[in-house]
């Protein structure tokens, strides 16, 4: 009975080398066989904004480097959370993405955590795309020059100046109490849905300042529409050298960026993962990409999975503390 025993274990461990081979090789298969059809990349915000001309940046380049046509789909709702949810119910085959934000990927499990139907765990971290300053602007015809100008106006100002967001809870939103918090000031918060509106009502006067990431903010400052007071990145953007970072500024605790990736259903296979991964940073890496990512005020990161979750397991944090701080409540 030893014997047997003993030669069955033996005869178990040496096909052990044999199963690993075995499921190595169809992960492989599984990664060599993506992409056989079209994939769609599921916004979860209207078409116009920053999440969604970056999404159609890199689609095209996936386009050409896969053979494959990757279809942007916007499907918007709830601060992003209807297209999250979408994308976390799908089937795991590489067929569906998510172009996540700071806001899918992080602020929404506090901001509507008695609401929101999916979980971090539900979606698996394949790449950040780009990191993407905010820019604090006011209309052209404002009387503010600068950002000290402006934190002076609203100290001066009965009942406060307004300040307009792509949405409530929105990372643009968490900015601008961040502005409030570290410039001591009041500020009325104006929440649109999307950029897009927004816009129209600054360049039109009827907020006082627009807080938006910069990429569907820069032509209308390049185009005179728009005055920019400052951008929150920790350096100044190569596209706006002349506008200073917050820091510069003496508001350092405004200092945030806003970062895009692609996410996936989790269970996803990691073969696809990392092949994904791969190409999307060999896309945004790209100069031509690189370059059209800088015309928009982003910065290209093309970073991998194990980079992308950390950042998001930080920024859950992060922001989950400055919305209980600022007492803010989702719609």
């Amino acid at each position: 009975m030893q014997k047997t025993t003993r030669r069955q274990a033996l005869q178990g461990a040496a096909l052990l080398p044999v199963v690993g081979s075995l499921t190595s090789r169809r992960a492989s298969a599984q990664g060599a066989a993506w992409p056989s059809r079209p994939v769609r990349i599921i916004v979860p915000f209207p078409a116009g904004g920053t999440t969604d001309l970056l999404a159609r940046i890199l689609a095209e380049q996936l386009r050409q480097r896969l053979g494959t046509p990757f279809v942007v789909e916007n499907r918007g709702g709830a601060g992003g959370s209807i297209g999250s949810d979408a994308v976390a119910k799908a089937d795991p085959d590489g067929y569906t993405l998510l172009m996540a934000t700071i806001g899918t990927a992080s602020i929404n499990y506090e901001l509507y955590k008695d609401s929101i139907t999916y979980k971090p765990e539900d979606l698996a971290a394949v790449s950040n795309v780009s990191n993407v300053p905010n820019v604090l602007a006011v209309p052209t015809n404002s009387p503010s020059r600068t950002l000290q100008d402006f934190v002076a106006r609203a100290k001066s100002t009965s009942g406060g100046l307004t300040y307009g967001s792509s949405g409530n809870g929105s990372s643009l939103h968490l900015t601008g109490e961040l502005l409030k918090a570290a410039a001591g000031i009041d500020l009325i918060h104006v929440p649109y849905r999307g950029s897009g509106p927004m816009l129209t009502d600054a360049i039109a006067g009827r907020v006082d300042l627009a807080i938006d990431n910069l990429p569907s903010s820069i032509g209308h400052i390049e185009g005179g529409r728009l005055r920019a007071l400052a951008v929150t990145s920790p350096r100044r953007s190569p596209s706006l050298p002349d506008v200073p970072t917050v820091r510069e500024v003496g508001l350092p605790g405004v200092e945030k960026v806003a970062w895009f990736g692609i996410q996936a259903p989790a269970r996803t296979p990691p073969a696809i993962i990392d092949r994904l991964a791969t190409e999307i940073h060999a896309a945004v890496t790209d100069a031509g990409t690189r370059g059209k990512i800088a015309e928009l005020g982003g910065e290209a990161v093309g970073d991998r999975p194990e980079e992308f979750k950390s950042l998001i397991d930080a920024e859950i944090t992060r922001w989950a503390e400055v919305i209980r701080r600022a007492n803010v409540r989702a719609d």
